[in-house]
């Protein structure tokens, strides 16, 4: 559905977006590759990326549940379509982690051979969160698309009924 909103509104509503979409691009992926080349040397630049995401996405949540008292609808269902990917994300780095913990067990307490851990972390934890990744990179980037647009997805705004904010197109 396509909304009558303000073109300020429509920019509000898209910074939530912007914000996630950093933390997945900037962050994740371009900070994390050009500081891995830096791991041997400096670590410190590496063990930004979590700092990093842990703030942005800390942020995203705190900021979507104010928003629900603060912001106007459409700029409040945009922040909560941000929470849910921001939650979604979270789940998967939890993952991640977590298999990776199991695999340094496995290694130091089991005695797993490195190349099975190698595996294990890769196939388990490194996978699915990078495939994540890609996915949220494309919903989210659709979202910031359909927001410049002043859209929403029928299925959103079952979720998150409209108040009275004028329909545009059907």
């Amino acid at each position: 559905m396509k909304f009558q909103i303000t073109d300020e509104e429509s920019h509000r509503a898209k910074i939530p977006h912007e914000i996630f979409l950093t933390n997945l691009i900037g962050n994740h992926i371009l900070w994390f590759i050009a500081a891995l080349g830096l791991a041997k040397t400096y670590w410190q630049p590496l063990a930004l990326v979590p700092v990093a995401s842990v703030l942005l996405l800390s942020y995203t949540l705190w900021r979507a549940r104010r928003s629900r008292q603060r912001d106007s609808w459409y700029v409040m269902v945009h922040w909560q379509i941000c929470a849910a990917r921001s939650r979604i994300f979270i789940l998967m780095l939890i993952l991640g982690v977590t298999v990776t913990v199991l695999g340094w067990a496995g290694y130091t307490y089991l005695g797993m051979m490195k190349e099975a851990v190698y595996a294990l972390i890769g196939g388990l934890g490194i996978l699915p969160v990078m495939v994540t990744v890609l996915v949220l990179i494309l919903m989210e980037s659709d979202t910031l698309h359909q927001a410049s647009l002043h859209k929403l997805s029928d299925r959103i705004v079952e979720r998150y009924p409209n108040p009275g904010v004028p329909v545009a197109e059907e």
